[in-house]
C-alpha cells in the first residue's frame, strides 16, 4: 500500500459532520460568487466555530492561527478526535493546513483533494491549491502586519516545521508564538473523550524479549553512545508500544494509544491517561516498585512539565530521534548542550529488525492473510462474470475472510478495491456513490492488509478476467518484472533502499513508462502498515538481515486503469560464492498473479525461475494451510494458478489464444445468467 493516507478522509467524515450520501443529491461544488451563494449539502457551516476560536484569538493579541491536520506524536494515521482542521473548516481530506485570522480563514491542499474541499467548506473558507510551507508563509506575510504574532500548537509541529516557517516568517519581522493550549480543543465542545481501558500486553507466545529486556538493551545503547546521554525521550506512538510489548486501540487501523516515555539509566517514566490502566496492568509495569525496571505512571499531559523539570537538572542530556518529536518537547530542551539528537531514536532502529520469534510469526500472519486473499480472487473469478458484484462488496468480501482467519484484530488499513479507471487513482477507495459494477471487460487492483496478533500484512493484486488489451500484459508484466528484479537481487548488508530502487522502475523505464510512487515501505507486528524507517527511500536506513519490507511498483494510466503488485519480503543471508555478508529478499506473500496478464517473453531467464520458484514456495507452504483448513475447493484453485511456467513460446505459456478463450467463456457465462 502507498504510503499517503487518502483513506484519513472517510475516518473523519463523522467528525465533521458530513454525509457523502448527500453527493448523489447534488454533484455540484460550492458556488460563493453566486446571489446567494450555492453550497452543496455536503457542506459543513462553520461560522459558529469560526466565531468562537476568532474570540480565542483576539484574547491572546495574536493576528492569525495555523492549524495542521496531525497529532502530537506527528501520526501517519491520526484520531478523529485529533482532527481539528477537519472540525473547524469542514474539509476531511488527509493532507492540508488551515490558517484563521480575525477576518479570513484559509485551506492549503493538493490536487487530490481540491474537488472534496469545493463540495466540504462553506463560503468563510478560501481554498489554496498548494501544500507548501512557503506557499502558508507567502501569504502570512501578506495578511499579518510587520511585528504580528502568529499562533501554532507546538505539539502539531515537527522540529523541521517550525524551522521551516520560522525561515519564511523571520526575515519578514513576522513572529511565531508558541500556544500549547490547542485553541481549537477550546472550542470544540463535542470533542470524543478518550477510551477507557485501552492498554493490553502482548501474550507471551508472540513475544520473544520482554519489556524489562528491551528497556536494558535500549539502556545499553545509551551507555554506549560517545556522546552519553542521560534520557532518551520517546515520542512517536509505535516507540512506547513496542518498548513495553502493550497495545492499543487510539488510532483507526493501529493498534497504538496515546504515550510518551522518558527512559534514564535508572528511571522509566511512562505518560499515559493514568484513569486507563487497570490494576493488572499496573503489576504488568511493576508500577508500585521504585527500582530500576519499575515503571513509573505519570499522566499523559504531564509529559511537558516533567520534562521541563528535569532538564533544569545539572548534567543532563536528552537523547530525541528528531523525525517524531514535537516542537513542544523540543523548545523545551536548551541549551543545545543538554541535547543529543539523530534522525530515529534507538527504539526505531532497533524495531526495524525482527527478531527469530518476530520473523517466524509475522511470516506466519502472511500465510493465514494469503488464504483470504485467495478465498476473494477465487470467489470474484467466478462471481464477476454474473454482473453482480461491486469495488464495495469485494472489499467487504476479503475483509470479512480475514476476520475468520485465527488471531486477526481488523483491517490494517481501508482496503483499496478499484477497477478501471478509478484503478488509475493509486490512492482511490471506494464509496457507495464512487463503487463501480465490476466487469470481465476491465482491470481490477485490489490493496489490503489486515491485523493479526502476531503480524501486520499489506498485499496487492491486479487481475483481468476477460481479454485484457496487449498494452494492459505489457504495463503489467514490466511491473511484475520490477518486483522481481529489487526480490531476486543480492546485495551487501547495509545497502540502501534508495540504490535499488530503480530496479523496479527499469522495465517499465525502457518504453516510457513510471509510477508516482514510493516502492516501498517496512511494516510491523501487529503495529503500523507502515513501519518506518524501513524502504527504499532516501531517509531510510540501511538494509541488514530481519528487516520486512514492501516491494510494489505499479503503473496507472489515467482514466483506464491501473496496476500494483505488492509483496512483503524479508532480508536474508544470500548464499555467493565468493562473498561474505550478503542479503537477498524472500518474499512472505504467497498468492499467485494473474497468469493472463503475464507475458512470458518479456521475462528474462533469470525472471520466469524466479517466478517459478516463487509459485513452487506458495505449493509448498500454502498447500498445508488451505488443507488444514479444509479449503479444498481453494487448494485446487491455488495448484492452477501456481503451474510452472516454461520458457517463451511453449505450449505452458499463457498465449493470447488461449486469453481470447477464457473471455469468451466469460461472456458466454454472463450471458447465460
Amino acid at each position: 500500500m502507498p504510503s499517503c493516507v487518502w483513506h484519513l478522509a472517510l475516518c473523519l467524515a463523522a467528525v465533521a459532520g458530513n454525509s457523502w450520501a448527500a453527493i448523489r443529491e447534488g454533484q455540484a461544488e460550492r458556488n460563493c460568487s453566486a446571489v446567494p451563494p450555492y453550497l452543496p449539502s455536503t457542506v459543513v457551516n462553520t461560522a459558529q466555530r469560526l466565531k468562537a476560536l476568532r474570540e480565542a484569538i483576539v484574547s491572546l493579541e495574536i493576528n492569525a492561527y495555523i492549524i495542521p491536520g496531525t497529532d502530537a506524536h506527528l501520526s501517519e494515521y491520526i484520531a478523529p478526535r485529533d482532527a481539528r482542521m477537519a472540525f473547524m473548516s469542514g474539509f476531511t481530506g488527509s493532507a492540508g493546513t488551515a490558517v484563521v485570522t480575525p477576518n479570513k480563514a484559509v485551506l492549503w491542499t493538493d490536487s487530490r483533494y481540491w474537488v472534496q474541499a469545493e463540495r466540504q467548506m462553506d463560503c468563510n473558507w478560501m481554498l489554496e491549491k498548494d501544500v507548501s510551507i512557503s506557499s502558508v508563509a507567502d501569504w502570512l506575510l501578506s495578511e499579518v502586519p510587520e511585528g504580528g504574532m502568529i499562533g501554532f500548537d507546538p505539539f502539531l509541529f515537527s522540529i523541521e516545521t517550525q524551522r521551516g516557517y520560522s525561515i519564511n516568517l523571520t526575515p519578514g519581522n513576522r513572529i511565531l508564538k508558541s500556544i500549547p493550549e490547542n485553541l481549537v480543543d477550546k472550542v470544540w465542545k463535542d470533542r470524543a473523550p478518550i477510551l477507557p481501558d485501552n492498554l493490553t500486553a502482548l501474550p507471551d507466545r508472540v513475544v520473544e524479549r520482554t519489556w524489562q529486556r528491551r528497556v536494558e538493551d535500549i539502556r545499553y545503547q545509551m551507555e554506549e553512545n560517545p556522546y552519553q546521554p542521560t534520557a532518551l525521550l520517546l515520542s512517536a506512538l509505535d516507540e512506547t508500544a513496542w518498548l513495553f510489548n502493550l497495545r492499543g486501540n487510539d488510532i483507526p487501523y493501529n493498534p497504538f494509544f496515546y504515550s510518551y516515555t522518558l527512559l534514564t539509566m535508572d528511571e522509566i517514566w511512562l505518560f499515559v491517561h493514568t484513569e486507563r490502566v487497570t490494576d493488572e496492568m499496573r503489576v504488568y509495569l511493576n508500577s508500585s516498585c521504585n527500582q530500576t525496571l519499575c515503571v513509573q505512571l505519570n499522566p499523559y499531559d504531564s509529559v511537558r512539565a516533567s520534562l521541563k523539570e528535569y532538564v533544569a537538572k545539572s548534567g543532563i542530556k536528552v537523547w530525541i530521534g528528531t523525525e517524531y518529536t514535537n516542537y513542544a518537547l523540543y523548545e523545551l530542551i536548551t541549551p543545545q548542550d543538554k541535547l543529543l539528537t539523530s534522525a530515529y531514536s534507538p527504539v526505531l532502529i532497533t524495531k526495524a529488525v525482527k527478531d527469530e520469534t518476530e520473523q517466524r510469526i509475522l511470516r506466519d500472519a502472511h500465510v493465514r492473510d494469503a488464504v483470504a486473499v485467495m478465498q476473494l480472487l477465487m470467489w470474484l473469478e467466478k462471481a464477476v462474470p454474473k454482473g453482480q458484484e461491486t469495488e464495495l462488496t469485494a472489499a467487504h468480501f476479503v475483509n470479512e475472510c480475514r476476520r475468520k482467519q485465527k488471531d486477526n484484530r481488523g483491517q490494517s488499513f481501508e482496503t483499496i478495491s478499484a477497477s478501471g479507471p478509478n484503478a488509475a487513482l493509486a490512492h482511490y477507495g471506494p464509496t457507495d456513490e464512487t463503487s463501480r459494477k465490476l466487469t470481465v471487460d476491465e482491470m481490477y487492483l485490489v490493496d489490503s492488509g489486515g491485523q493479526y496478533l502476531d503480524g501486520t500484512t499489506d498485499i496487492t493484486r491486479t487481475v483481468h478476467w476477460g481479454m485484457p488489451t496487449a498494452m494492459q500484459r505489457e504495463a503489467f508484466t514490466r511491473v511484475l518484472m520490477g518486483n522481481i528484479e529489487i526480490s531476486r537481487t543480492i546485495f551487501p548488508s547495509g545497502t540502501r533502499g534508495i540504490n535499488m530502487e530503480m530496479l523496479g522502475r527499469r522495465a517499465l523505464w525502457e518504453v516510457g513508462l513510471n509510477y508516482g510512487h514510493g516502492t516501498g515501505h517496512g511494516i510491523g507486528n501487529y503495529f503500523g502498515v507502515h513501519e518506518w524507517p524501513v524502504g527504499f527511500q532516501g531517509n531510510n536506513l540501511p538494509f541488514i538481515a530481519g528487516m520486512f519490507t514492501s516491494i510494489e511498483p505499479g503503473y496507472y494510466k489515467e482514466n483506464d486503469f491501473g496496476i500494483r503488485i505488492e509483496d512483503i519480503a524479508v532480508t536474508v543471508p544470500a548464499h555467493t560464492k565468493y562473498g561474505n555478508n550478503y542479503l537477498t529478499f524472500e518474499t512472505v506473500s504467497l498468492v499467485p498473479y494473474d497468469r493472463k496478464l503475464i507475458d512470458t517473453s518479456l521475462l528474462s531467464p533469470q525472471q520466469l525461475q524466479w517466478l517459478n520458484n516463487y509459485y513452487e514456495t506458495i505449493r509448498k507452504v500454502m498447500g498445508p494451510e488451505l488443507e488444514r483448513q479444509g479449503l479444498k475447493e481453494e487448494q485446487e484453485w491455488m495448484h492452477k494458478n501456481t503451474e510452472p511456467f516454461q520458457s517463451s513460446g511453449s505450449s505452458s505459456v499463457i498465449s493470447s489464444f488461449s486469453v481470447l478463450l477464457a473471455s469468451l467463456a466469460g461472456m458466454l457465462l454472463q450471458y447465460a445468467m
